[in-house]
């Protein structure tokens, strides 16, 4: 949203910035953006819009880069920081002054270890709660932000700075914990939610058949205790996805087993090349019949499991209408129809939307939602209040077992076969005798019948089964 700069090199390919990650102005939404023009119409345009949200009943958080800025390395422009005091502004390597230290993998980083770097930023955020009314935020390449002295650091002085700040502290902090320089996934405070990279992999890697990933998808849809609990983080920390607008689409994680970024100008060596992908038998467009219903189902399978695991589920604009970008996994720089998305296509036959993931989320939304606690026990709870104490139950050929770190799911001869989880009955389940719902080839749902169940509760079960 910030405003932002057109990189030239993509200019003289004849492409443009299309996700707008190359800030200028921390302070400025983006003219483009705005029918009112760059004269400071853009400002109102933008507040009408955020109270239209609210007044919807919906939040807006923003996706923000502080990490670097459009300005680059030593080859860059200089139009702003970098004229005003770049050693200040900028890390620069320490026995190479003329040089950028870079964990963005775009020329420069943000010297979050100098008071002025620190207070563009903290102003730049306040600024965006107080007068433009967001309700949070999502850092991009966070880790660069706590890299005081190089090391990322729970307690760097950005984090400890909006942990304190009077206005910041009262706001949604999600972070993609990683930069190019390391991995940080579980490292961030107890406030903060996390980009889960470890959900993204492990749900990729069981769907499509990964020798030995249904010990690690046990752990990913229980909440990921593993990397939160022995923080005393809930899952709630964890921000569950499948697909994310850097990466392949949900439709093409299903339809090429590599990535097709020809587009983009740099003969195919941009863009991730580990995307744990498959195109059940055929790469890209197929007639074959029996490729595209087994791509139906992994969408189905990929959908549920997201929508069903504990965390906070996020889901890709388009994924459940299976828009595809032809195989491009980073479109950054694609200002047209690889990137776009079809609005007067939804609602379309080519367009719909996957049988059960309408029935998935509306099962979330009305159930009770396990929430595995930080002592491992587990609480369900309800829009209309809690249903008491629950956990989830991993049914193995022996019998249940608990959900620890040292289940027999990680054994291949003992591993669970199913995982169930208590729910009170709704509206929609008391009006109907018998409720079927099915994900697809390689898991089932039990048939749960609330007539014949206790009127406390009713039981739904998932069953991921091995292929």
């Amino acid at each position: 949203m910030h405003q932002f700069a057109q990189d030239s090199h993509l200019l003289e390919k004849g492409l443009r910035n299309y996700w707008g990650y190359n800030s200028i102005a921390f302070l400025a939404p983006h003219n483009e953006y705005s029918a009112a023009g760059d004269d400071g119409g853009q400002v109102d345009e933008f507040k009408a819009m955020v109270k239209a949200l609210h007044a919807a009943g919906l939040e807006v958080w923003l996706d923000v880069v502080y990490n670097h800025t459009a300005e680059g390395n030593h080859m860059g422009p200089t139009l702003s920081l970098k004229g005003i005091d770049n050693p200040s502004y900028y890390r620069l390597v320490d026995d190479e002054r003329a040089a950028y230290f870079d964990t963005t993998g775009t020329g420069n980083s943000l010297n979050v270890s100098h008071p002025a770097a620190l207070q563009v930023i903290l102003d730049s955020l306040r600024y965006w709660v107080t007068e433009m009314h967001v309700d949070g935020f999502r850092f991009d390449l966070a880790t660069t932000l706590t890299r005081q002295g190089g090391e990322a650091d729970v307690h760097s002085a950005f984090l400890d700075i909006v942990h304190q700040d009077p206005v910041l502290s009262r706001v949604k902090l999600v972070a993609e914990p990683w930069d190019t320089a390391g991995y940080q996934v579980g490292g961030f405070p107890a406030r903060w939610s996390e980009w889960n990279g470890k959900f993204r992999d492990d749900v990729r890697d069981f769907w499509r058949g990964t020798e030995g990933a249904l010990g690690e998808i046990a752990q990913r849809i229980a909440g990921s205790a593993d990397v939160y609990q022995a923080d005393g983080r809930s899952p709630l920390s964890s921000v569950n996805f499948v697909t994310a607008h850097d990466g392949f689409t949900l439709a093409d994680l299903t339809a090429y087993d590599d990535k097709h970024n020809e587009a983009n100008g740099e003969d195919n060596q941009d863009g991730e090349s580990d995307n744990r992908s498959w195109g059940c038998g055929a790469e890209g467009d197929t007639d074959d019949e029996g490729v595209l219903a087994l791509r139906g189902r992994q969408r189905r399978n990929l959908l549920t499991t997201l929508l069903l695991s504990s965390g906070v589920p996020m889901l890709l604009g388009g994924d459940e209408l299976g828009r595809t970008q032809g195989g491009n996994n980073n479109a950054y720089c694609q200002d047209d129809e690889i990137a776009w998305f079809d609005w007067e296509a939804v609602g379309s036959a080519e367009h719909q939307e996957p049988a059960g993931v309408h029935p998935a989320g509306s099962s979330r939304c009305a159930r009770s939602t396990t929430r595995c606690g930080p002592s491992g026990t587990a609480t369900a709870t309800a829009a209309s209040g809690s249903c008491g104490p629950t956990a989830p139950t991993w049914r193995s050929p022996t019998g249940p077992t608990r959900a620890t770190r040292r289940s027999p799911w990680c054994s291949p001869a003992t591993r669970p076969r199913s995982c169930c989880c208590s729910t009170p009955p709704t509206a929609s389940w008391s009006s109907r005798s018998r409720r079927t719902w099915a994900a697809g080839a390689g898991a089932r749902a039990c048939r749960a019948t609330p007539s014949r169940r206790s009127p406390s509760a009713s039981r739904r079960c998932w069953s991921a089964t091995t292929r």
